[in-house]
């Protein structure tokens, strides 16, 4: 048996630190959607992404920054899936319903609900929420071009929003259907502004 003479490459510290980092955003999304934001805690963050609670505290020092974080690690994740998709505007309003869907969505969903009566969530979620809506208005008008106007995919970015929200309630059945029912005469509607 011949052992290996190979030192194995060290990384650096802002490789570790990234690392680190990308499991507590990985963690805190994985209980914003499983436990969601009422119990979610940092205690339980760091024990999902295996890493100390001092090292938790020195990256993200509130339960706030951590889970607001993640979302917007989240959300970049998904435009950027979002922005390698083919610009095609014909199915411009049914990528916009999608991107309402899925981890991010759920994530996002816990926060703005808990925002609503938690002063230092709320404060923490207003950056947030402008980098969320700047990136879905710059990756639908990627998408869709300029067939659709600004009011137009405003309206279909809201539209997707309240269809998600409302999806929480229908089975995934009910939902398809409706969604195959809607989503071409949305479509349709917003092409004519």
């Amino acid at each position: 048996m011949t052992q290996s003479t190979e030192i194995p490459e060290r990384r650096t510290q802002a490789e570790r630190t990234a690392g680190t980092q990308a499991k507590l955003l990985d963690a805190a999304i994985d209980c914003l959607v499983e436990l969601g934001f009422a119990k979610t805690s940092t205690q339980e963050i760091a024990r999902r992404a295996g890493v100390s609670r001092g090292a938790q505290l020195h990256h993200f020092p509130t339960k706030e920054s951590l889970v607001t974080a993640a979302v917007g690690h989240l959300v970049d994740r998904r435009l950027a899936e979002i922005l390698e998709t083919k610009p095609d505007p014909e199915r411009g309003v049914e990528v916009l319903s999608e991107a309402f869907s899925g981890p991010m969505f759920y994530a996002a969903l816990e926060l703005w609900v808990a925002a609503r009566t938690d002063p230092a969530l709320h404060e923490a979620m207003l950056p947030l929420e402008r980098k969320v809506t700047e990136a879905i208005m710059g990756g639908a008008t990627a998408i869709m071009g300029s067939r659709m106007s600004t009011e137009s995919i405003e309206l279909s970015v809201e539209l997707a929003r309240g269809l998600a929200v409302s999806a929480l309630l229908r089975t995934p059945d009910a939902d398809t259907a409706l969604r195959t029912r809607l989503l071409p005469a949305w479509e349709q509607k917003v092409m004519e502004w």
